[in-house]
């Protein structure tokens, strides 16, 4: 299965805010914290909670946040 040009480009533009609720719901559905997930977008990213948030705050696309 190819993925297009265009399929990168929407996800690209999708706000980190829209999707950030996802990702806690499924670590917290597999028995994980929201802090763990904390752990690994700090590792991921270099970005800490208190920047997570503000990016949130900011509804930064995919493509600002990464």
């Amino acid at each position: 299965m190819e993925i297009s040009t265009e399929h990168h480009e929407r996800i690209a533009k999708l706000t980190f805010a829209s999707v950030y609720p996802h990702y806690v719901a499924k670590v917290e559905k597999k028995g994980r914290s929201k802090e763990a997930l904390h752990q690994v977008i700090e590792w991921l990213t270099g970005f800490d909670a208190k920047k997570i948030q503000e990016l949130i705050d900011e509804k930064v696309s995919f493509k600002e946040f990464f």
